[in-house]
């Protein structure tokens, strides 16, 4: 049998550790943060006074205060939607917010304005992309990219951002082309004369495959709304809120960028809150959005979970504990 090698360590000895009374110790969790049955009949506020005061329960009251008070205090309250968000039906429920003040300001990526533009256009949008880039189908509707590829030409020519030129080209063309401009992102916000933005990165939507898209047209509108937008965040000094809701690369770049520029610029841009809604948390937003921001001065605030859950839901809160 071999030998045990000798070790110049021996167990330690714990018989000196000091101890103290749970009741000196500093508690996170107490019984008055804990959650409590849920009444029937309680509706929505009686499910959100349910929640526990800890962790997400907690930061999603924090936003629903800030929403509600971002609007009392009319500051802006901006939302960046990814791709998702849209083609999972969630387009009315926004447009509503609009209306009830919750929705001062709007950012989309590129793919999101698809999502909106096809959505007007015959009420369905999304494919089974792997099905489709087999036989290289993906992305081909030839509504869908010439006429949005001549929207955005024609909003360069007229010195708009490509959120407007989509808005508008929706509207103007629903007589002929467009059945359901009223669940239209862009088409809403602008009638309502809401600030819509469109981030594009060159190479990542459908439509920069079809022979009509113009570099130069998509990069003089996109950049025509990052100046918008970085506008638009300038009033969220001092009680302001920025969501972020499954954007996790492109928005979150676009929103750092233009926290950068108004400070650079020498205006205020302090005390605000921003929010990551996603199902999953990635670096970029965390960073980005929740993070880097809000250091000096404000609040960060991530809720994961699936946003045709956690979308409704903050907006159901939000329309119960407002005034009408």
């Amino acid at each position: 049998m071999p030998t045990m090698c000798p070790s110049k360590y021996e167990p330690i000895d714990p018989s000196g550790m000091r101890c103290r009374s749970i009741h000196q110790r500093p508690s996170k969790v107490s019984l008055s943060d804990f959650a409590r049955p849920h009444v029937k009949g309680g509706g929505i506020e009686g499910w959100l006074a349910s929640l526990p005061n800890i962790l997400a329960g907690r930061e999603f009251r924090q936003l629903i205060k800030a929403v509600l008070t971002a609007r009392e205090k009319k500051r802006a309250i901006l939302w960046g939607l990814g791709a998702h968000v849209i083609k999972c039906g969630l387009s009315p429920l926004l447009i509503d917010l609009m209306d009830r003040g919750f929705l001062t300001g709007l950012a989309l990526n590129g793919a999101g304005s698809i999502h909106d533009f096809e959505i007007a256009l015959v009420g369905a949008t999304s494919e089974e992309v792997s099905k489709e880039l087999d036989a290289g189908d993906f992305g081909t509707s030839e509504e869908t990219n010439s006429w949005m590829n001549e929207a955005i030409r024609q909003g360069a020519s007229a010195n708009q951002g490509l959120g407007e030129a989509l808005g508008q080209y929706i509207l103007d063309q629903t007589t002929h082309r467009f059945v359901y401009p009223n669940l239209s992102l862009l088409a809403s916000a602008y009638t309502r004369e809401i600030p819509v933005t469109v981030h594009v990165a060159l190479g990542t939507d459908i439509i920069h495959n079809h022979p009509s898209a113009s570099g130069e047209a998509l990069g003089k509108t996109g950049l025509q709304d990052f100046r918008l937008f970085t506008s638009m965040v300038r009033d969220l000094d001092e009680g302001g809120v920025f969501l972020n809701c499954g954007s996790a690369v492109l928005l979150p770049e676009v929103f750092l960028k233009a926290v950068n520029m108004v400070r650079n610029l020498g205006f205020p841009l302090r005390n605000f809150t921003t929010a990551n809604l996603d199902f999953i948390q990635h670096y970029r937003p965390i960073q980005n959005v929740v993070k880097r921001p809000t250091e000096g001065g404000g609040r960060g605030i991530s809720l994961t979970g699936h946003h045709e859950l956690m979308i409704p839901l903050l907006a159901a809160v939000l329309i119960e504990k407002s005034l009408p």
